[in-house]
Order: structure tokens, then C-alpha cells, then sequence
């Protein structure tokens, strides 16, 4: 009998991954916090009661548009484009005041790096919202070239778009990229484009959101990229 221990899921899609595709905000930089905090507080005043948790639970992972629609759709005062310039504006403001990227960032764009591993950015925010993310972490020149927003698709998540978008862009079949995804919108997305998605779960995200994909953090990542993966043998 073969006692070899089997690689994880995980290890397995790492390993012939020749593309990693994260996500942004909550899973790169720290601001899946203050983001529902702020959109709670405005569509509030705007006559739409809504808790963080709520603004979790309805909004993680979609693209501004659909968060703009669904306001004006339940608020009782007028609101226009303003709003979401407004809302952009506040959470710039907060993540400046304290800007970091999650847990294990550095140290696995580190390791991918010593791999020779490619990785690129697909998020729901627009192209400005992330360039200011990631510039105050001082991630931006190790995804300049390789950012990917919304704004370049004509459907967001969760639909496929803007992953296959990403692939294409960097030449790697959807079949061999990993997704790094907190959103259940993101996860149902890099599934629809037939990708690997590993849900991350080290940020707010409850982890029951996160059944249909492998879990786990950027440090599983990280030691899994530290060693070889061993296949086993019959």
C-alpha cells in the first residue's frame, strides 16, 4: 500500500499553476474593513438602512456599478454619480490613515518571485481605486503592467469576464491560472472561467462563504511554494 502522503487540492493547483490571479481589496491590501463600514454609513443617510455586516453580505466581490445601482434602487433621497465619488473618496481617506496589505503579501509575492511565478491583479474596484491601493502599500511596481479591473469588461464578477480578461492578457490558459479570491462573487467567478480559486481566509470574510473553493491563507501559499511538491507514486 502506498503511504505516500497525497498533495492538498491547494498544492495541487499551485503546482501547475503558471499564473496566480489575486484579488484586491481583502486579500492584497486591508480594506474589505473600511469599505462596508463606509457604504453602510452613506446609503444609511441616504434613507437604505444597512449595518457593515449587511454591506458584507450583499456586496463583497461586486463591481461599484451594481453597489451604485442597488442604492439609488432602495435609497428615498435622490442619488447620482456623485455618491460612489463620494464613497471612493472616504475610503481612500481612511486607507490612507492607515494603509497595509494583509497578512503574508510581501513575503509570497517574495516566493513567487524566486519561482519565477507570474502574478497579476482582477478586482471589482476601478483601475484609480486599485492603482491608490496598492501604491500607499507600496505594492504597485510589482503589478504595474499586470492590473486588471472591472472598468476593462463588460460584465464583472461574478461572471467569468474579467478573469478570461486577465488570462488572455498575460497568455496562460484559464486551466492554468490560480485564483486568490475572499468573495463568494469572485469564487463563482473564477469558476464560471474554469480556473483553480483557492478562497482566501485570512480577512472578514466568514469562511462559510467560502465552501465552493479550496481555503486557506497567503502563508499555506507561501509553504507550499517552499519546497518541491512531491506527487505520489502507486
Amino acid at each position: 500500500m502506498d503511504s505516500t502522503p497525497h498533495p492538498s487540492p491547494a498544492a495541487r493547483a499551485l503546482a501547475a499553476a503558471r499564473l496566480v490571479v489575486f484579488d484586491c481589496d481583502g486579500v492584497l491590501v486591508d480594506t474589505e474593513r473600511i469599505g462596508p463600514e463606509v457604504i453602510a454609513a452613506m446609503a444609511t443617510a441616504a434613507g437604505w438602512p444597512l449595518t457593515p455586516a449587511d454591506v458584507l453580505e450583499k456586496f463583497l466581490g461586486t463591481p461599484e456599478p451594481y453597489l451604485l445601482a442597488q442604492v439609488r434602487a432602495h435609497a428615498t433621497v435622490p442619488v447620482d454619480d456623485s455618491w460612489l465619488v463620494e464613497y471612493r473618496s472616504r475610503v481612500a481617506a481612511a486607507f490612507d490613515a492607515a494603509p497595509h496589505t494583509m497578512p503574508g503579501v510581501p513575503a509570497l509575492l517574495d516566493a513567487l518571485d524566486t519561482r519565477a511565478l507570474p502574478y497579476c491583479v482582477a478586482s471589482s474596484g476601478s483601475h484609480p481605486r486599485i492603482r491608490h491601493s496598492l501604491t500607499a502599500t507600496g505594492l504597485w511596481e510589482r503589478f504595474t503592467g499586470r492590473v486588471f479591473s472591472a472598468d476593462d469588461v463588460r460584465e464583472g464578477k461574478p461572471a467569468p469576464d474579467l478573469f478570461l480578461h486577465a488570462a488572455a492578457a498575460c497568455g496562460i490558459p484559464p486551466a492554468e491560472c490560480l485564483v486568490i479570491e475572499d468573495s463568494p462573487a469572485g469564487i463563482r467567478a473564477a469558476r464560471a472561467a474554469g480556473m483553480p480559486v483557492l478562497g482566501y481566509t485570512g480577512g472578514p470574510t466568514p469562511a462559510a462563504w467560502l465552501a465552493d473553493a479550496t481555503a486557506g491563507t497567503l502563508e499555506d501559499l507561501r509553504d507550499l511554494l517552499a519546497e518541491p511538491i512531491q506527487e505520489s507514486r502507486s
